[in-house]
């Protein structure tokens, strides 16, 4: 072979060297670029993971609207004899007054959240609690000698005054006012992942406004 014979060769040599020399930078950089990118989005799903968590544990409280209500009860007992129009009665004029809260307990909220595809579901909002707390006074309290009143009676009267003050909590705007409250707190999560760009989902539909999350109330 000759001198220059030779020298070509390498030249071609060297030049095939610097394509594969360019050829693995590119497949450097392009690796290097990748990486980071996805890092980045991990890093970005993660934060709006973490972010919606801790509003979510923000408006995990005890909602609670309260209110008062007045019952007035005429209670009577009649014990009957084996004689004809003989009989022992006892009867009582009860005057209730109630505080009556109706709450939701939002730290019993379940949800599931699915980064992948940006989505947030609320799969249980717990019901309504409603608690009674009744104060009896009683007037003109009469009984007999052979019908006194007992423990039973009380019972009874608690249970009689229980079951009208329901029935005036259901009539009043009691519950209906704690179910504002619940929207309220509820609506904070819509806010949020609206502007992170995710899905609210209940009830196995999406929630694009506060009208959808009301009418799944």
């Amino acid at each position: 072979m000759t001198e220059q014979s030779k020298m070509g060769f390498f030249g071609k040599l060297t030049e095939v060297r610097k394509w594969i020399f360019v050829l693995f930078l590119g497949f450097i950089l392009f690796w290097v670029f990748n990486f980071f990118t996805k890092s980045g989005d991990s890093s970005t799903i993660e934060y709006d993971t973490n972010l919606i968590q801790t509003q979510i544990k923000n408006v995990g409280k005890l909602v609670v609207t309260e209110g008062h209500f007045a019952e007035v009860l005429t209670y009577k007992d009649k014990k009957k004899t084996y004689i004809p129009g003989l009989s022992f009665d006892k009867k009582a004029l009860v005057v209730i007054n109630a505080d009556v809260t109706v709450g939701f307990d939002l730290s019993q909220v379940k949800y599931d959240i699915d980064s992948e595809n940006k989505i947030l579901t609320i799969t249980n909002i717990p019901k309504e609690e409603i608690k009674i707390s009744p104060d009896f006074k009683y007037y003109d309290t009469e009984s007999s000698t052979f019908n006194e009143f007992t423990g039973e009676d009380y019972n009874k009267i608690n249970k009689l005054a229980r079951e009208s003050l329901a029935k005036k909590i259901e009539q009043s705007t009691l519950k209906s006012n704690a179910k504002n409250r619940l929207l309220s707190e509820l609506s904070k999560m819509l806010v949020l992942t609206n502007s992170m760009g995710w899905t609210l989902k209940y009830d196995g539909t999406e929630v694009k406004s506060e009208k959808d999350l009301e009418l799944k109330l």
